[in-house]
């Protein structure tokens, strides 16, 4: 499975777009552009976003890919995380029915 940064590299590598184009579209440096398609750095939610309009990405898929990342970090070292994440998972469903 590839990871956000790479899904990002691979669009953006695709559409011909230099990285320095693509972060004065973001507004950011070129080197946290960089971070962010190696993986060595997380983009924001904002970002996310932004980079679905720029390289032409299913918007809601690119935000699926990114939470789960965030899920990951946060779980990948908890002997207990899959435990948590059934809980969490039970605690959203609720929240939904509860809200409709």
């Amino acid at each position: 499975m590839k990871t956000t940064g790479e899904i990002l590299r691979e669009k953006r590598e695709k559409k011909g777009l230099l990285l320095r184009h693509v972060s004065a579209l973001l507004d950011i440096d070129t080197a946290i552009l960089s971070k962010i398609e190696r993986g060595e750095r997380k983009a924001t939610r904002e970002q996310i976003n932004k980079f679905a309009e720029i390289l032409e990405i299913n918007k809601e898929s690119l935000i699926v890919q990114y939470l789960s990342e965030k899920i990951i970090y946060e779980l990948k070292d908890e002997d207990l995380g899959i435990q948590a994440l059934k809980v969490a998972e039970k605690t959203i469903k609720y929240g939904v029915t509860k809200n409709k």
